[in-house]
């Protein structure tokens, strides 16, 4: 199989980065952003600015019985997933390839349960510092997509597959040997950075440099690692430095998603990272009282929107 279509749903920082890279560099009918009227209407009037270019994506509505892609992405906000599942349905055909790109490590089994987990390849995205205000994307650091089957130490045809696609168009990627030890990674990574950013209101500087918000951001991320030791995963220490060293590359000036969901006034995913080390935290008789903290100051702070 090879990939010559894909679709992308969510418009978000990730969407409008994918979006971009794969119109530069693919005939514009071969890429598809799912839309709603009202939103495929906003974003014909607006447009989409990245990096202070207009794109004009080819919008297709979810409605519009397309021929099936090749390749999928979801990068939505976790409580928009459902509905991006019924938009992206006439999207997907029997050897559709779906990534997701969400935080957290429960999306690919929800996305599975409709379209089918023989689809689904896992997926994080990483190294991005990218900021939206509006309909305008800024970023410095593209960052990669980390994607594969579970286990990778031999590559399936629909890792190959993908990987040769993403080749031919210079997109950066790395197929991760434990892809589950590589999300849980990465959700340790977004439960300290996102909610410690938020809280503080600052930035990725305010937790690149010594002080109380990088302990309280550390503190967070150790709690993670030891429901992951429960969970059979088993973070530890070298994943701790390895993900703090991607942090240290991010444009200081930069702000994780959640910060930037609290300066526009939106519902974060507070749920999505406390929530969940909290609920886990109560599984495993482990406690996680940092990500209590958080957690009851994120909600407390969206109460005074």
């Amino acid at each position: 199989m090879t990939i010559k279509t894909v679709s992308i749903i969510g418009l978000g920082a990730l969407g409008i980065m994918f979006a971009k890279h794969f119109s530069d560099n693919l005939p514009k009918n071969s890429v598809r952003v799912i839309a709603n009227q009202n939103r495929m209407l906003k974003y014909e009037k607006n447009g989409i600015y990245c990096n202070g270019e207009r794109y004009n994506f080819n919008y297709v509505l979810p409605e519009s019985e397309e021929k099936p892609v090749d390749l999928l992405i979801f990068c939505v906000k976790f409580n928009q997933l459902q509905q991006a599942i019924e938009d992206a349905r006439y999207q997907v055909g029997e050897h559709t390839i779906i990534l997701s790109a969400l935080n957290g490590i429960s999306s690919e089994e929800i996305i599975g349960k409709t379209f089918g987990m023989e689809k689904i390849l896992y997926c994080v995205a990483q190294g991005m510092d990218a900021v939206k205000i509006e309909n305008k994307l800024t970023y410095k650091n593209m960052g990669m997509i980390c994607f594969g089957e579970k286990e990778n130490t031999i590559w399936s045809e629909k890792v190959t597959t993908v990987a040769k696609f993403f080749n031919n168009i210079d997109f950066p990627y790395e197929v991760a040997k434990d892809m589950n030890h590589r999300l849980w990674g990465k959700f340790m990574l977004n439960t300290g950075v996102n909610q410690t950013v938020a809280v503080f209101s600052t930035n990725y500087g305010g937790i690149q440099v010594e002080g109380e918000p990088r302990k309280v951001m550390i503190a967070a991320m150790r709690e993670v690692i030891a429901l992951s030791r429960k969970a059979g995963i088993n973070l530890g220490e070298s994943d701790l430095t390895y993900w703090l060293n991607v942090l240290a590359k991010l444009n200081p000036l930069g702000l994780p998603s959640m910060r930037q969901d609290m300066a526009a006034k939106r519902n974060t995913e507070v749920g999505l990272f406390s929530g969940t080390v909290i609920a886990l935290g109560r599984q495993y008789t482990i406690p996680t009282p940092i990500n209590e903290w958080l957690y009851q100051k994120v909600q407390e702070m969206e109460k005074d929107y």
